[in-house]
């Protein structure tokens, strides 16, 4: 096999791992918003068997499990072919992270089940899947792109400044769904004073990290669209992301106004997880080419 079509495979398969770990992310959310992450009381069975599953919950929980183990082979195959053929160096080692996150994921899914949904476990699922998205898409971003040596600072403070908040509002937004907390406040930008208090809380801090996050992004698209011009498809990833955190924050305010409607839910945090593989994936290129430097 030619070099041109080891790195056509290597991209191929690097692509094809961040869209079904996106999809997972997604389908997990959907999981959580229909009650359905007990459906299958056992691990990694579900109730006994592979399947056919019977029942909406337990299908639901057991489809899930397909998915992570399909993701899982992606990763692992995805990282077995950067490390062997060394053809795009700067892929190795975000693609062996993904592998190691991808383990740790598999072991919270499991005690996560195993303890019933305890808040701690599904708290250290989802930073699992943060980073397994992040990984992932920096792999595939890895495998376009070439590595580019430059001295001094390869990123600005914004972009690191900007993950940081895409990450936290994913997090902060999906422990108010873990919380079941999502009719908690059903007004906005405040919440009804005869709500429990404690999601009242979750809910304003996720809101105030929305806000602070969206600043961070928004910041950091300006300075992509400004100073990284000369990067090919920088400007379309910049604009894509100001428009994804528009329309997220819209659908998150009707989410809330109309008391959390399922497709509403997933549609909004389809969104953040869009939100965050884009700032990810536009930070990515960013390091790898050195559009910082000085």
């Amino acid at each position: 096999m030619s070099v041109i079509q080891k790195n056509r495979v290597l991209v191929i398969t690097a692509i094809t791992c961040a869209v079904v770990v996106y999809f997972l992310i997604i389908f997990g959310s959907h999981v959580r918003v229909t009650d359905s992450g007990m459906g299958c009381p056992d691990w990694p069975l579900c109730k006994g068997t592979i399947g056919p599953i019977h029942g909406f919950h337990a299908f639901m929980e057991q489809t899930h499990r397909y998915i992570a183990a399909l993701v899982s082979a992606l990763v692992a195959i995805t990282a077995l072919l950067a490390l062997r053929w060394k053809n795009r160096p700067a892929a190795i080692r975000p693609a062996v992270f993904t592998g190691v996150t991808i383990v740790v994921q598999i072991i919270l899914g499991a005690v996560t089940v195993f303890a019933s949904n305890n808040a701690p476990t599904v708290a250290g699922h989802l930073l699992a899947g943060l980073a397994l998205l992040a990984g992932a898409t920096t792999t595939a971003v890895a495998t376009v792109i070439p590595r580019v040596e430059v001295h001094g600072s390869r990123l600005s403070k914004i972009v690191w400044i900007a993950l940081a908040g895409a990450a936290l509002l994913y997090l902060t937004g999906s422990l108010v769904v873990n919380a079941e907390a999502e009719k908690a406040c059903a007004s906005f930008p405040l919440c009804p004073s005869d709500q429990p208090l404690h999601l009242v809380v979750l809910h304003l801090i996720h809101r105030g990290t929305v806000a602070l996050a969206s600043i961070a992004l928004i910041s950091f698209a300006i300075h992509a669209w400004q100073y990284w011009s000369h990067l090919r498809g920088a400007r379309a990833l910049a604009s894509t992301l100001v428009a994804l955190i528009c329309a997220t924050a819209t659908l998150g305010i009707l989410s809330a106004l109309k008391k959390a409607p399922a497709d509403l839910q997933d549609l909004h945090l389809a969104g953040a997880a869009a939100v965050l593989a884009l700032s990810v994936a536009l930070a990515a290129q960013g390091w790898l080419t050195g559009a910082d430097h000085p």
